[in-house]
């Protein structure tokens, strides 16, 4: 924990990101819930959920396309700060409409739909900023705090949200959301470090695209294969799992998810202290691997501590993708383009999950868990085989260039971003 508490107390601007990125993403958590159960209030409230799902996450591909030249364009603060500002007034319409009147019906898919449009704007503007706000050899240790904060901001919200819906009611809990959109506001405002891009005389002469890097290409096709094992088992597999084979339904459930949750976190506190010595690809493919292993275990079924197990073995392995790749991005990818391609990249590995969950249901529908297991398993193992084929050091002589000269590199966050 020392490198992780050692990182917070030198960068203040990180540290001032990460704690308001930390809370929105906690508020984001109880939002879903809320508007959830004022669907369900609604008449065919159950069938309603279906759209407000689909306003969830259907503007999310139009808005990932959109945030990315944005954020090259502007200053990433003025664009959390503006993302903020709506998100927050469009969750706050809702208390506020209570108070007056009534919640119409159409409020809650329409503050759905706008949360999906402006969704990929801060999971992209974030690992855009952090290189800017450390030095090149605690990026790790940023990227692994990043993990840890979906992972541990997302189970609180969850669970501070089943009580609030008892006590306060759904309109009130958006009401709290809204405040954690201004403490996220407020954070960024205090990061004194400037976000905006650099301008072609300091990144030098940036390619066109980074797309055709193999390491950037092969390390994202893998990520959204394993997203398609992951979503299918999350989505489908854990929930038929507690309904058709596992004792205590909901409770079983719960402790799935759960599980895998405590190995994202004990996973990614790891891979943030851990630089992996044999390179950062062969480890990505190594622990994806050892992801992959994990699938397998929930034919223990109707054992629940096998089944459990599994989805510890996949958090734990998981978490250190996500840290070593996001570092390995930010290595490669030109300071003028980070913005477009962490959207454009993001935007590709959030599509993929609901997909692999429609794969998997025909064959749950039939009953046929082993080939649902295979097929799972083949997702998430073979991508990682074909990842030690790629040399890592395939990259452009401009992108070296622009990687070994761009500020943020030769001369690390100084002055207002160290507390000394």
């Amino acid at each position: 924990m020392s490198t992780y508490l050692s990182l917070l107390k030198r960068r203040r601007d990180f540290r001032s990101l990460w704690l308001g990125a930390s809370v929105s993403v906690m508020g984001d958590s109880m939002t879903f819930v809320a508007l959830s159960w004022l669907v369900l209030a609604q008449p065919d409230g159950t069938a309603n959920l279906g759209i407000l799902a689909v306003c969830y996450t259907a503007p999310v591909m139009v808005g990932g396309l959109v945030a990315g030249p944005l954020l090259d364009r502007f200053d990433k603060r003025t664009a959390l700060i503006a993302d903020s500002v709506l998100r927050g007034v469009a969750v706050g319409s809702i208390p506020f409409a209570a108070a007056v009147a009534t919640v119409p019906a159409w409020l809650p898919f329409l503050v759905a739909a706008l949360y999906g449009l402006l969704k990929m704007l801060p999971m992209a503007a974030v690992p855009a900023a952090i290189p800017d706000l450390v030095a090149p050899k605690e990026r790790d240790a940023a990227n692994a705090l990043e993990s840890v904060s979906y992972s541990l901001s997302g189970i609180m919200g969850f669970t501070l949200a089943a009580p609030l819906l008892e006590t306060v009611g759904p309109a009130n809990i958006l009401a709290l959301d809204a405040v954690t959109y201004a403490c996220f506001a407020t954070a960024v405002t205090m990061i004194r470090h400037p976000l905006r891009p650099l301008e072609r005389t300091e990144a030098g002469t940036a390619p066109k695209t980074v797309f055709r890097d193999k390491v950037l290409i092969s390390t994202t096709l893998a990520f959204m294969a394993f997203n398609l094992a992951e979503g299918a088992m999350t989505m489908v597999v854990a929930p038929w799992l507690a309904k058709e084979r596992l004792p205590d339904g909901g409770a079983a459930l719960a402790l799935l998810l759960a599980a895998l949750s405590a190995g994202e976190l004990l996973g990614g506190l790891a891979a943030g202290a851990w630089r992996p010595k044999a390179g950062r690809l062969v480890a990505i493919a190594m622990v994806e691997l050892g992801a992959a292993a994990g699938f397998p275990a929930v034919l223990g079924s109707p054992g629940w501590i096998p089944v459990a197990t599994g989805f510890l073995v996949i958090g734990a392995f998981s978490a250190p993708m996500t840290v070593w790749a996001q570092s390995l991005r930010m290595e490669r990818i030109p300071p003028s383009q980070r913005g477009r391609v962490f959207s454009v990249f993001r935007t590709m590995m959030q599509a993929t999950p609901p997909i692999g969950a429609a794969m998997v249901t025909p064959l749950l529908v039939t009953g046929n868990l082993a080939g649902a297991v295979i097929l799972m398993t083949a997702l998430a193992a073979l991508p990682a085989f074909a990842l030690l084929l790629v040399r890592e050091s395939h990259e452009s002589p401009q992108t070296r260039a622009i990687r070994q000269t761009s500020p943020q590199d030769t001369r690390a966050p100084r002055g207002g971003n160290v507390d000394r």
